[in-house]
This record gives structure tokens, C-alpha cells and sequence, in this order.
């Protein structure tokens, strides 16, 4: 099976001023596009070649892992965000608050995560095995699917993410990005 870009959701300017059209161009066109093209050339004529890219994320090790993982968590972060972000639905919210104590509390927990994780890498939410909602840091390509949990939302905290609008703004670009996260869709994932 050979993997592909997928469409990206809007158009590569619609998510200005929070990240540009330039940002896009190589975040999604080039860095994506790249770990795409990385994946079909490592799983040509092995045991990954025929599976979907969750399953190589859930079995694969290695370079494979890493190139899978961050297409998979790059299709999963862009189709997270919206020009047109909707409100934080009650069932939604309902869990942040049992969860965390309350929304703010929850955004805290993950802008926390995204702004210390060292180095480069993703902030979760997911859903643990027990269901409960869990923040957690994931350096590299790093993906909560591997622990067995269900991913809801993911901050992007590669630099390659931020740098161009954000410089070494990190906390900045982090505040800005919560501001465009499509709540329906990471409501629709519980």
C-alpha cells in the first residue's frame, strides 16, 4: 500500500495570522511530505508494505516507527485545526472538568506539557485504557497509541511547527494554537 499527503482541510493560508501560509508551505508540504516519502521507501517489499499506517505506528520499531508515527501525528494535528473553530462541546467539556477540575485547569496541564517537553516532540490528550484523560509528553515521534491510549488533541512542538511565525516563542505559538482547535472534532474522537 502506498501512503499519500492527504488533502489538507483548507486552503494554506486559511489558518493566518496563528501559523502563515509560509509555515504551512513546509510544515505540511515539505516535513509531512517528506516523512511520507521516507515511510514508502522503508516498507517497499516488507511486512508493513500492505498495512495502514495506524498499524505500522502500533507495531513498527526504528526508522520505520519514526517516519509512520510522524505522518500519522501530523495528519492527526492538521486535521485537528480549523479556520472556523467551533465551541468546546458540553460532553467535552464535562470530561476536562471531571478530568482536570476544570477546562482552564486542563489547558494549563497541556500548555505545561507542549511548552517543557525538551527538545522536540508532541503534547497528548488522550484517553487512557481506563478512559480516564490524560496529558502526556512524547519526545521524537512519539505516539500515546503505542501505550494503548486514544489520541483526542496534539500540540506540535517541533520548531519546524513554530519557528517561521513564532521564532523561539514557543509559549506564544502554543496560547495561539488552542485558539484554532476544531473542539467538535476532538470531541467526536472520545
Amino acid at each position: 500500500m502506498k501512503h499519500s499527503l492527504p488533502a489538507l482541510p483548507y486552503s494554506p493560508d486559511a489558518l493566518a495570522p496563528v501559523m502563515s501560509r509560509e509555515t504551512i508551505d513546509y510544515h505540511y508540504g515539505k516535513h509531512f511530505q517528506t516523512y511520507i516519502d521516507n515511510l514508502n521507501k522503508m516498507i517497499e517489499n516488507s511486512p508493513y508494505e500492505e498495512m495502514e499506517i495506524e498499524e505500522i505506528v502500533r507495531t513498527a520499531g526504528g526508522a520505520i516507527y519514526n517516519n509512520a508515527a510522524q505522518a500519522w501525528n501530523h495528519d492527526f494535528f492538521f486535521s485537528t485545526l480549523s479556520p472556523t473553530p467551533s465551541a468546546m462541546p458540553a460532553a467535552l467539556e464535562e470530561r476536562l472538568v471531571k478530568d482536570f477540575g476544570s477546562v482552564a485547569g486542563f489547558r494549563a496541564e497541556l500548555t505545561k506539557a507542549a511548552a517543557t517537553l525538551f527538545g522536540s516532540g508532541w503534547a497528548w490528550l488522550s484517553e487512557d485504557k481506563e478512559g480516564k484523560l490524560v496529558i502526556s509528553q512524547e519526545p521524537n515521534a512519539g505516539n500515546p497509541m503505542t501505550k494503548g491510549h486514544k489520541p483526542l488533541l496534539t500540540i506540535d512542538v517541533w520548531e519546524h511547527a513554530y519557528y517561521i511565525d513564532y521564532r523561539n516563542l514557543r509559549a506564544s505559538y502554543i496560547e495561539a494554537l488552542l485558539g484554532i482547535v476544531d473542539w467538535e472534532k476532538v470531541a467526536a474522537r472520545l
